[in-house]
């Protein structure tokens, strides 16, 4: 019998249970950012209200009844982006195609990331939303959790654990020269960060 067949209600154990998931989270933002916060994300994430007011909207992109919660406050003070916390919220895409394809396309919107890099890992794109959150989209370099775990494990990623820039736009041109994912997400054939794109560094 193992151990976890012997908790109970009335003898728990010190060892918490996992949760299932992680399904979302909440921004709060002054009433006269609403409106242009709850459109961002609908636009940044395709995504719709399940509910929606002048003062809160939960928005979701899939079959959650909410991925993110916007709420306004009066007394809400702007963001400072030097303050203890959380750093920046994350999506996963299913493959590199898609990662590109909706830069392209929120770029199209006006949305433009601030830091593209290869982090080893990942390769990924940040933004920032109108109150200054980030949020990271990006795609897994390997193919199981288990290369990339040992990925982690290595001296070369202990030395630049942040990983190489890259510029988006040359990311596009590679994809549309037929260059395989697995080629452009190796970090070991990430071209320099040029600029090309008209991004600067962070």
């Amino acid at each position: 019998m193992s151990s976890t067949s012997k908790v109970s209600l009335s003898n728990p154990g010190k060892v918490v249970i996992k949760p299932t998931q992680l399904a979302h989270f909440v921004l709060r933002t002054q009433p006269s950012r609403y409106k242009r916060l709850v459109s961002y994300y609908k636009t940044f994430l395709s995504a719709e209200a399940n509910y929606e007011d002048d003062h809160n909207a939960f928005i979701t992109y899939d079959s959650e009844h909410h991925r993110i919660g916007i709420c306004a406050f009066e007394w809400c003070t702007p963001h400072v982006p030097t303050s203890c916390g959380l750093v920046h919220t994350a999506f996963t895409f299913a493959n590199l195609w898609d990662l590109a394809l909706a830069y392209r396309q929120r770029k199209e919107n006006g949305i433009l990331p601030f830091w593209c890099v290869n982090h080893g890992p990942t390769t990924s794109i940040y933004y920032r939303d109108p109150d200054g959150n980030e949020i990271e989209t990006f795609v897994d370099n390997f193919d199981s959790v288990a290369e990339a775990q040992e990925a982690m494990k290595t001296e070369a990623f202990a030395l630049n654990p942040a990983g190489i820039e890259y510029d988006p736009e040359l990311l596009v041109q590679r994809l549309e020269s037929g260059e395989s994912e697995e080629s452009i997400k190796n970090i070991a054939n990430m071209p320099p960060f040029t600029g090309e794109s008209g991004l600067k560094r962070p």
